[in-house]
């Protein structure tokens, strides 16, 4: 495990940028507007060949009119528990306030290494004006500038050598498979991700919107290693109003890009919605295994819980992703949310599936056999050769003399054909078409593909001896 730092503070004083100057990235959202971080957000870092792990959290202010002040006050008292290192950051700027004395007061009690850090002090104005931070009763402090790197190398030298020695032991584990949790605001995303983590990890409130930033948490399951992101609701874009909105949303759309499946959250309640099915559109885009998951079924009347009335509206508004499974839960309650991860797992089994090249090109063969394809210009469209090019999802590609001839209904019937034969049941699947010139096409068989493997059976159990090979061919790897 790598030592915990921990950044702490007043509501925009500096910690997110601090944060993303440090980690070298942009994981952390900043804008002038306080309380835009809420949620503890994890992330590696790394000064002189010192492995860290930095934590940005919410700003602290003990009495306040915003509702999310005694969420944000427990998640602080978490971190300070969790945290090897404690590092408070100051508003150079503001000076010193009432609440940074009362921080100061409760980061003491806790007995663990603390640092001072003066931020926004870019400017010698304000570096003469420091003298008033003296009165926390502090030897040092560490005037910095975290928009502009002023300082911050000078501190992470002392920093590193306050870090205590630990042990890397899991830091060589598989990443796990990543999930994305999306949807629309308030459908209970942040409370199905507690559910799943096995405590209140997020934030949790009524109101719509609560989470703004993307958060990574890890979980083991049945020893195997899950991700979960929890991202900020998707609203359409007519009603995205302020910048920071704006930016948590494409956040949410790039979580999609990252994971392996997406959990797309809808609320029975409002039942399945136009915007619902743009996030489903957008899932689909990214080509990332997607779970539906119809929550607070709890909620439901006893006369209206139809899951079969649901699933075909589900089915008919999202046509597109026929192929993924959905499930009624209920994250309040937790009612079926243990099933989660091992449809997951059986999706992303499926997801990062490799097919064999002769059953690949049988599949093609027979369906061709099948169903020949159109004529182009007069001259028939000839298939040579398909191999898969790719997982994550499972691609493929044919080789033929008109690639932009094809058809996208045969385009869509030979997906049916790799599907249906290879059992690829929830995973989506790219199919594309490249040029090929030559005689030779595929040998014409005078009988369907499962007389050629004697029975359909026959080849599903050579799928299956397939997958059991790279498995052990996996932990043959893994041992070395």
């Amino acid at each position: 495990m790598k030592p915990v730092v921990a950044l702490l503070g007043r509501p925009n004083v500096g910690k997110s940028t601090f944060f993303n100057r440090v980690t070298a990235s942009r994981q952390a959202l900043v804008d002038d507007m306080p309380g835009v971080t809420r949620d503890r957000k994890y992330s590696e870092a790394s000064w002189d060949d010192v492995d860290f792990t930095l934590v940005d959290t919410g700003g602290f202010l003990s009495s306040d009119s915003d509702s999310f002040a005694e969420d944000i006050k427990e998640q602080l008292d978490i971190v300070v528990m969790q945290a090897d290192v404690l590092v408070f950051i100051l508003d150079g700027k503001e000076g010193l306030t009432p609440y940074d004395k009362e921080l100061a007061i409760e980061l003491r009690k806790a007995s663990k290494p603390l640092f001072y850090l003066i931020n926004k002090t870019e400017s010698g104005k304000h570096r003469d004006e420091l003298y008033e931070f003296y009165s926390l009763g502090i030897d040092k402090f560490y005037p910095v500038s975290a928009e502009h790197g002023i300082g911050i190398g000078d501190f992470l030298d002392d920093l590193v050598k306050a870090l205590p020695l630990k042990t890397a032991t899991e830091d060589n584990k598989d990443e796990g498979i990543k999930i994305a949790v999306v949807g629309r605001p308030n459908v209970g995303k942040s409370s199905l991700v507690n559910r799943l983590f096995g405590e209140k990890r997020v934030i949790v409130n009524k109101k719509a919107g609560t989470t703004r930033d993307s958060v990574e948490l890890t979980v083991e399951h049945n020893n195997k290693s899950f991700i979960l992101v929890d991202t900020a609701g998707i609203r359409r874009k007519g009603k995205v109003r302020q910048k920071i909105e704006k930016f948590s949303i494409i956040k949410s759309l790039q979580s999609m890009d990252d994971c392996d499946v997406a959990l797309i959250l809808i609320d029975v309640e409002e039942g399945v919605t136009d915007q619902d099915i743009t996030i489903a559109g957008y899932a689909e885009k990214k080509g990332c295994g997607v779970l539906f998951i119809l929550n607070k079924w709890d909620l439901l009347a006893k006369e209206d819980k139809n899951q079969k009335k649901f699933l075909e509206d589900l089915r008919y508004k999202a046509k597109f992703l026929a192929h993924a499974p959905a499930i009624t839960i209920s994250a309040l309650t937790g009612l079926r949310t243990h099933k989660i991860f091992k449809m997951v797992e059986d999706i992303y089994d499926e997801y990062s599936y490799r097919i064999n090249t002769g059953l690949l090109n049988r599949i093609i063969e027979d369906a061709v056999l099948r169903v020949e394809p159109s004529l182009h210009k007069g001259r028939r469209l000839k298939f040579f050769y398909s191999a898969q090019v790719s997982v994550k999802p499972p691609s493929f590609v044919c080789f033929v003399n008109y690639p932009d001839a094809v058809h996208f209904s045969y385009k869509r019937y030979l997906l049916n054909q790799i599907r249906e034969i290879s059992e690829l049941e929830m995973t989506p699947l790219r199919l594309f078409f490249r040029e090929r010139s030559g005689n030779r096409e595929f040998k014409k068989f005078s009988k369907p593909i499962e007389t050629h493997y004697k029975s359909k059976e026959k080849i599903k159990k050579k799928r299956r001896k397939n997958r059991k090979e790279q498995s052990l061919r996996k932990q043959q790897r893994e041992s070395k």
